[in-house]
């Protein structure tokens, strides 16, 4: 989808659907049962949970790089029930399944509306080892995060106007979201900065569509477990997943 289509829609409107339109994983996956996969250590002075990767396809996966099992998450930023796995899911999976080097764990961006665009701009913009780590602040506060996006609809209607270069940041400003990302490390000029970035916004929104057509996903969260999506959207059906495929 282009930017501008996303800016179509309806900014104030897409903050109050998100929490309820976001959990349809789509079609059903099986994942072929495997015998119990040895740990593989990290290298000396080093864990994989802090081992950050960028992609070549957009995302960040934490853990080994040649973990055997490599897991996916399509995910937004405004999505109520990614949030629910970032709260319950991810801890384990990150201290239990990650740790041991079996299990790597990739986040991709799928956009379901233009706030989505600019929070996800913003968890990318510091350090590759940030990303994982605001995008959890995000949905831990969720309702927080809710409730700048839907406190100021004209300001945000009138921020959508604006030029690509501006009206990202404006977005961010007038939402509060400058502020939640400030008081966490990202300091505003420096998110200014990337939320003018029009071409690397550009190429963010192409590729998470391009996935989104390859992967047939249709609602957020969205799980692939080595390139096969799976038919589960939170950790009780996702851990038994793993383990069915070799992870312990």
């Amino acid at each position: 989808m282009k930017i501008s289509r996303f800016l179509a829609l309806s900014l104030t409107a897409a903050a109050s659907m998100a929490l309820a339109a976001c959990d349809d994983a789509g079609a059903p996956g099986e994942v072929a049962e495997g015998e119990a996969l040895p740990a593989v250590m990290a290298p000396p002075g080093t864990s994989w949970t802090n081992t950050v990767t960028v992609t070549p396809e957009g995302g960040y996966m934490i853990g080994n790089p040649e973990a055997p099992l490599k897991l996916v998450e399509f995910a937004s930023h405004t999505c109520g029930a990614c949030a629910n796995f970032a709260v319950t899911g991810k801890p384990t999976l990150k201290d239990k399944y990650v740790a041991s080097g079996v299990v790597s764990f990739e986040q991709r961006e799928i956009f379901l509306n233009p706030f989505d665009i600019v929070i996800a701009s913003m968890t990318q913009c510091g350090a590759k080892e940030q990303m994982q780590p605001l995008s959890d602040e995000v949905w831990q506060n969720l309702q927080q995060v809710f409730t700048g996006l839907q406190g100021n609809p004209e300001a945000v209607q009138a921020a959508g106007q604006l030029p690509v270069d501006q009206r990202f940041a404006k977005i961010a400003e007038v939402t509060g979201l400058l502020d939640f990302f400030a008081a966490r490390g990202l300091s505003a000029d420096q998110a200014r900065t990337c939320l003018t970035d029009g071409a690397k916004i550009e190429a963010m929104v192409k590729s998470s569509e391009a996935q989104a057509k390859e992967f047939n996903v249709t609602g957020t969260p969205t799980f692939v477990l080595n390139g096969k999506k799976l038919d589960v959207t939170q950790w009780p059906q996702l851990e038994p997943a793993l383990q069915r495929a070799g992870a312990r």
